[in-house]
C-alpha cells in the first residue's frame, strides 16, 4: 500500500472552504467528513483534512497561526502543464483566493500561488519532465 499524508488545516467557515475547493474540481471523502471536518480528496494518497478552529484546537497546545500575519506551511501540489498551473491559479484567485507571491519561471519551471479564503499557500508547479531526467536545475 503506498503511503499516504493527510495534512491538517485549521478553518474559518467550513462551508466557505469546501465550496472554494469544489469550484477548483477537488472532492471530498464523506467518510471522514461531518459538521467540523471535511476530507478534501487531493489525490489517490494526498488528502487534506479542513478543520474548523474549534476542531482543529483539540489535536494541538499551541496556537493557531495567524495567516494574515503569519505562515505555517507552504502547500505544493504538482501540475501537468504550465496551462494547468494558470487554469489552477485563475480559477482560486476567480473563487475567493488571494495571490500569494509573484509566478516563478524558469523555463524548465513554472509555477502560481494564491492563498485559499483562510489564507493558507498554495502553489502550483509544473516542471519539464526532460529536465528532470537531464539532471537540469
Amino acid at each position: 500500500m503506498p503511503q499516504m499524508i493527510f495534512v491538517n488545516l485549521p478553518v474559518k467557515n467550513l462551508d466557505t472552504t469546501k465550496s472554494f475547493f469544489s469550484k477548483l474540481g477537488y472532492s471530498f471523502n464523506p467518510q471522514f467528513s461531518d459538521d467540523k471536518t471535511a476530507c478534501l480528496v487531493i489525490s489517490d494518497t494526498i488528502f487534506a483534512m479542513l478543520l474548523t478552529e474549534p476542531r482543529f484546537k483539540e489535536f494541538t497546545k499551541k496556537e493557531i497561526a495567524d495567516t494574515s500575519r503569519t505562515t505555517e506551511v507552504l502547500l505544493a501540489l504538482s501540475a501537468d502543464s504550465r496551462e494547468k498551473v494558470d487554469e489552477m491559479a485563475d480559477t482560486a484567485l476567480a473563487s475567493g483566493g488571494s495571490p500569494a507571491n509573484e509566478p516563478l519561471d524558469h523555463g524548465f519551471m513554472y509555477g502560481r500561488s494564491f492563498q485559499d479564503p483562510d489564507g493558507h499557500t498554495w502553489e502550483i508547479i509544473w516542471m519539464d519532465p526532460s529536465a528532470v531526467e537531464g539532471g537540469q536545475g
